[in-house]
Formats: C-alpha cells, sequence, structure tokens
C-alpha cells in the first residue's frame, strides 16, 4: 500500500502495479483499461509516491509474475548486478536527478544500462518533462552493425519504406529506387508485404538483394513477415538479411504474436549461420507499439508505457540492429491525439535508448485520430534533437498499404538540413559515388541518365 495526503485529500495505492498507471501521464489506452488516474491531483499524488520509491523495489516486485511470464523471468533472470550497483542506492526521484547531471556521461549510462530493467526506466520517465525526456536521450549512445554503421552522433538513418497493396514488384521497385535518389535506406529497405505467400515473400527477398548487390549498396533489407515465415526462407536458401518481428512486453501478448523466447532464438541463430553481414552480426529488426498488450487483453493492469518498455527488455536480449516504436499506428483508443501521440513518442525513444537499445521511431497516426502532420513535424523535430537512431521513409508520408500517415522522404531532407544530420557513413560515401549527394551532403538534381533511373527502366548501365 502506498499513500500520499496532498491538502485534506488523502490517495492510496494498493501496489506497485497501480501506482505506476496512476503516475503515467493521461492517455486513451489506459482509460480504457480502466488503470488511468481519475483526476491530475491523483495522478501527481502518484508521482510524489513514486519519486521517493527505491530502485531495488522493482527487483523485489514484478509488475507480472515471475511464475506466468517469461519476460517478467528474463528481466529478473538477466539482470546485471554489477552494472546496477553504482545507482541501487537510489530513489526513482533520485535517478531522474542523476540522469540529469553531468555525471551521468554517455559512457556511464552505457555501463549502468545492463543493469536498468524496463520498469525502472518507464517509472523514471513517468516523473520527467519532455524536456527531460530529451535531454537523458540525446547523452545515449547505441551504434550497431550489419553493412553499415548505425546511431553515430550526428547522424540519422532512414528506413526506406516501399509498399504496395498488391505487392507489385515494380511499384515496389519504383518507390524503392525513388527513396535511394532522395538519400533514404541506410537504416534498411524494408517492405511489409500484403501477402503471406512464401513464393512472393521470396520473390520480394530476391528483388531487394538484386538492387543492393547490383549497385554494391552499403544497406540491409528485411521482408516484414512473420518470424516463422522467415526461417522457411532461410530454409529456402533465400537471402535474408535481417530477421523482422513485432514484439510486445509480456508472454501472453507475445503469444499472441505467435512468437516465444526460444522462437526468437530459433531465427537469429538461423540469420547468424548465413554471414551476410559485412561489418557486423546485429541481425534482428522488432518493432513495438503502445497498446499491443492491451489490445491482445494481455496487460496484466499494467499501464500500456510500462508494457512498451517489457518490450525492450525482449529487443535487448537479443542484440537487434534497429527496433522502432511504431507510436501512433495503433490507434486513438491507445493514443488518442497529437498530445499523446507526442508524449509516447518521447517516452518510447527514452526507454529504449536507456536500456542499451538502438531506438527509431515511426513518427505516425491513422487517419482517424485526432492528430495530423504538424504534429507529427513537432514529434520527428524533438526526436531527432534527442538523438533518434533512424526514422520511416515512405513516398509522400502516405502508406497506400498499411492505410496510414508516416514520414517521407522530403522530411528526412527537412530535420538533416535543420540539425546537420548525416547519413550513415559507409551509405554517404555510396551516395557520393552515385551523385546522389555533394560533398556537404546536400541532395543532387539527378539526371534521366542515372543508373537507378535506368534501372526501373529495365536498361542495365
Amino acid at each position: 500500500m502506498y499513500q500520499v495526503t496532498l491538502g485534506r485529500r488523502s490517495y492510496r495505492f494498493s501496489d506497485l502495479r497501480q501506482l505506476m498507471a496512476r503516475a503515467s501521464p493521461a492517455r486513451s489506452g489506459d482509460y480504457l483499461a480502466e488503470v488511468a488516474a481519475q483526476s491530475a491531483e491523483e495522478r501527481m499524488a502518484a508521482r510524489i509516491a513514486l519519486a521517493d520509491l527505491p530502485l531495488k523495489v522493482f527487483l523485489q516486485q514484478p509488475l507480472v509474475p515471475y511464475e506466468q511470464d517469461e519476460v517478467t523471468r528474463l528481466i529478473i533472470d538477466g539482470h546485471n548486478a554489477a552494472a546496477f550497483e553504482p545507482i541501487s542506492h537510489l530513489t526513482v526521484g533520485d535517478f531522474r536527478n542523476w540522469l540529469l547531471s553531468e555525471q551521468a556521461d554517455s559512457a556511464t549510462l552505457a555501463r549502468v544500462a545492463p543493469g536498468i530493467t524496463p520498469e525502472m526506466a518507464a517509472a523514471v520517465s513517468k516523473i520527467m518533462r519532455n524536456q527531460d525526456l530529451i535531454l537523458v536521450a540525446k547523452k545515449c549512445r547505441v551504434v550497431t552493425r550489419f553493412r553499415n554503421t548505425l546511431g553515430l552522433p550526428g547522424h540519422l538513418s532512414v528506413r526506406l519504406q516501399p509498399n504496395h497493396p498488391t505487392d507489385s514488384l515494380q511499384g515496389i521497385a519504383a518507390s524503392m529506387l525513388d527513396g535511394l535518389l532522395y538519400g533514404s535506406g541506410d537504416a534498411v529497405v524494408g517492405i511489409n508485404p500484403a501477402s503471406d505467400s512464401l513464393p512472393l515473400l521470396e520473390k520480394l527477398n530476391y528483388m531487394l538483394d538484386d538492387v543492393i548487390q547490383r549497385f554494391t549498396i552499403p544497406t540491409q533489407s528485411c521482408v516484414l513477415t512473420h518470424v516463422t515465415n522467415t526461417l522457411r526462407l532461410i530454409e529456402r536458401g533465400a537471402p535474408v538479411d535481417l530477421v523482422f518481428q513485432s514484439i510486445a512486453g509480456t508472454e501472453a501478448a507475445n503469444r499472441g504474436f505467435g512468437i516465444s523466447l526460444a522462437l526468437l532464438a530459433e531465427a537469429q541463430q538461423a540469420a547468424l549461420s548465413l554471414n551476410r553481414g559485412t561489418l557486423g552480426n546485429n541481425v534482428m529488426y522488432f518493432e513495438t507499439g503502445q497498446g499491443s498488450c492491451l489490445s491482445a487483453n494481455a496487460h496484466h493492469g499494467v499501464d500500456q508505457q510500462t508494457c512498451e518498455a517489457r518490450a525492450y527488455a525482449v529487443a535487448r536480449h537479443f542484440s537487434p540492429l534497429l527496433i522502432n516504436t511504431v507510436v501512433g499506428f495503433i490507434g486513438p483508443e491507445y493514443l488518442y491525439d497529437g498530445k499523446q501521440i507526442i508524449r509516447a513518442g518521447l517516452e518510447d525513444h527514452f526507454c529504449g535508448k536507456l536500456l542499451g537499445l538502438p531506438l527509431g521511431c515511426d513518427v505516425c497516426y491513422t487517419n482517424h485520430a485526432e492528430a495530423d502532420q504538424d504534429d507529427m513535424d513537432t514529434l520527428l523535430t524533438l526526436l531527432a534533437t534527442a538523438g533518434l537512431t533512424f526514422l520511416i521513409g515512405v513516398p509522400g508520408a502516405d502508406d497506400i498499404m498499411l492505410n496510414y500517415q508516416s514520414t517521407s522522404f522530403h522530411d528526412a531532407l527537412y530535420i538533416r538540413e535543420l540539425l546537420g544530420l548525416k547519413h550513415a557513413p559507409e551509405f554517404a560515401v555510396w551516395l557520393a559515388k552515385m551523385n546522389i549527394i555533394d560533398a556537404s551532403g546536400r541532395l543532387r538534381d539527378t539526371a534521366a541518365n542515372h543508373p537507378l533511373l535506368l534501372a526501373l527502366q529495365g536498361e542495365r548501365p
């Protein structure tokens, strides 16, 4: 039992799970789950109680029962006590102050990251302002490698997302080459297929690999199908670079996705056996999103932001090349409007980076949410300032297959110009060699006989 008195009124919170939920910023998913604070005053009371809570409590009182949940077991059994020791005496409030101090520099944050549990990260985020989330995330450095180097300070990469509603190879190729000519694609060229047909998925893999190999592009490809399909593609000898899977923060929610930790481990080993990386062996790509546990009725009464942070424990275990939150994709039932989406995006990025992950974000919203592209401009700018690893590049910011609004190739140009952010270094060398960017990194005009345009027309350069 936790109790706080504000004025003449006392607020009681029955357990740590309720305290965490009541301390969360208002969002529609927590109201839907009936775990949210009923007033701003109750929310503040919960934050006051949470700030006084020792970090050690999260190791002693799991929010999801240890016996029932393999994600909880992963968090507890895999906890690095030595990394935790320097901050083990802190309360949640002290932890916030320490994170904002000069003492917590990039090297120190990297050392303590393995000792921070998702619940600790979620808890401290709940008592932080947006500027706090941005400042601390900016200090976190997470670098990963496959065929190029991602996450370096002063760099921002783009996942080129050339989706097509009928999986037309020609349509996908057109969007892919369009994105490359805008300098996008250094994070990954990743397709969300409309079909689960294995022969079609195989064709998509070969098409992506053909373009990458033909033009010697230092990037990686991924067909974002279910992990079991990717395993079958590997068995068939398809040129698979990265293994993709959507993940969540509880065992029950992951079971709803048709996955387990053991299955992800099998897929990781299969991808590693191909030895397709040239610079590194980070072979996994994960996507997450606040609300996934609630939509699967698998949240155990835990607020959606804490469930999201727990998904990062799953990702961290598999050392991914990329992980991104599809922050506004699940819909207004979980994040109602632009204000909630912006806050959630900053929380997700902060928690992921604090836990040592290469966090990117699909800065996005569905068409029935109370949000618009101006909100996305705001979130994109804040996240890039905070050291975002990568964003999504979709033609015109309108994904015609998934039917939602994201960010465009032009948005990437905007944020790079605004903040002086660079491409992945190996990719930048390739872009300059292909006369796509100049020495300063700015986009060049594309000639009609550019090799990529000739390839789209079916001609060999």
